[in-house]
């Protein structure tokens, strides 16, 4: 049962990146990357397309050719959610994509070369009304910038993107955000922390290449978590060496837990232990298996047995308590019905699609009352 969040979030200017707003009072929106080739046209388009049913809101795209912007035309005419092109060196790459409808460039103007170029992707990004995303990476810090600094540290991260910041303002363009990665969690953390009180303009969060699926995703839960705790930043990735999906899943999954944002279901389930009385790991296995494609926002509570699951099943929409000899299902806070342990999986898959057609339907009505009184 949706509750709001404590959280007060860092007031920033608003930017609209296509039709996705970012910043401001937006929800905190979340993104991923392909890693298909981007000449392939339709295998990109393919892994887009999978991306945004995961609930992406934005898909980067890397463009690092000529051949690439070509394709990227493409892609971009068949997209479902906003495109951003990832853009280095090459200023006439951006100049042509801009052309060709991006709805974001996320460039680095201290890598585009002389001024001269940067003031023309400027002006054609204020001609189309396209933001800009300035990225700094500790990873590919400036040579200056390197000897000033004998290493990476969140002060050579702040100290780069404020000198970027000054290029854009300079030129008198504000529609732009900042992401400030790094793979270490506590120089990430310092960085935004430090850069968030010195701009107005929204931050993309992310612990750049955090790793594996299992590592990068507690990386990322912990150095993220810290900062929407403390309410930084509009928009994330979660970067990890895993498929694109896994990326949007744990996106999701980390504001869920800081009721940021809601995408599906929440699970609540007890690790299992010698008193369950049905296989709660499997049935959780099952369950996020099966229902991936349901939206609807709604707590579901797993529980294998009485000592926590009725007061868990109280909470939830629905709720799955083990128990001698039949197990019990909740509906809204309330026992409803007593279900055994064969083919149990398939009829909770039934009654939470049931449910979530129902708060959905319910969320229509409402939606239409505020239309209609207003």
């Amino acid at each position: 049962m949706e509750q709001a969040s404590p959280i007060k979030r860092r007031k920033s200017r608003q930017i609209m990146v296509g039709s996705v707003a970012v910043g401001g009072d937006a929800p905190i929106s979340v993104q991923s990357m392909t890693n298909t080739e981007t000449c392939d046209v339709e295998a990109t388009l393919g892994q887009i397309r999978a991306i945004a049913d995961a609930g992406a809101d934005l898909v980067r795209v890397s463009v690092p050719s000529m051949d690439a912007a070509e394709a990227f035309k493409a892609i971009r005419a068949s997209s479902p959610v906003p495109l951003i092109a990832d853009i280095h060196f090459d200023h006439k790459i951006a100049l042509k994509v801009a052309d060709y409808g991006v709805d974001c460039l996320r460039i680095n103007p201290g890598n585009i070369g002389k001024e001269q170029k940067v003031k023309e992707v400027i002006a054609a990004c204020k001609d189309k009304g396209i933001p800009i995303r300035i990225g700094v990476n500790a990873g590919s810090l400036g040579k200056e910038l390197m000897r000033k600094y004998p290493e990476p540290t969140a002060e050579a991260l702040i100290e780069s993107a404020l000198k970027n910041v000054d290029i854009l303002d300079r030129h008198g363009f504000y529609d732009f955000k900042v992401s400030v990665k790094a793979s270490e969690v506590f120089m990430a953390v310092a960085a935004y922390r430090g850069l968030a009180t010195q701009i107005e303009q929204p931050l993309h969060l992310g612990i750049t290449e955090a790793g594996g699926l299992r590592g990068g995703t507690v990386k990322s839960a912990v150095g993220l978590g810290m900062l929407l705790m403390e309410g930084i930043g509009d928009t994330m990735r979660v970067s990890l060496a895993a498929d694109p999906v896994e990326e949007v899943k744990v996106g999701f999954e980390i504001l869920k837990s800081l009721k940021l944002r809601t995408n599906g279901i929440n699970f609540v389930a007890c690790p299992s232990c010698s008193r369950q009385n049905f296989d709660v790991i499997g049935t959780m296995n099952e369950l996020e298996r099966r229902l991936e494609d349901v939206r609807t926002p709604m707590d579901v509570a797993v529980i294998g047995c009485i000592v926590n699951g009725p007061g868990e099943a109280r909470e939830a929409d629905v709720g799955l308590t083990g128990a001698t000899p039949n197990n019990l299902i909740y509906l809204d806070g309330e026992p409803d019905h007593k279900v055994s342990n064969q083919d149990f999986v398939d009829h909770l898959e039934s009654v939470i699609r049931r449910r979530a057609e129902h708060l959905e339907a319910a969320r229509v009505r409402e939606d239409a009352e505020i239309i209609t009184s207003s």
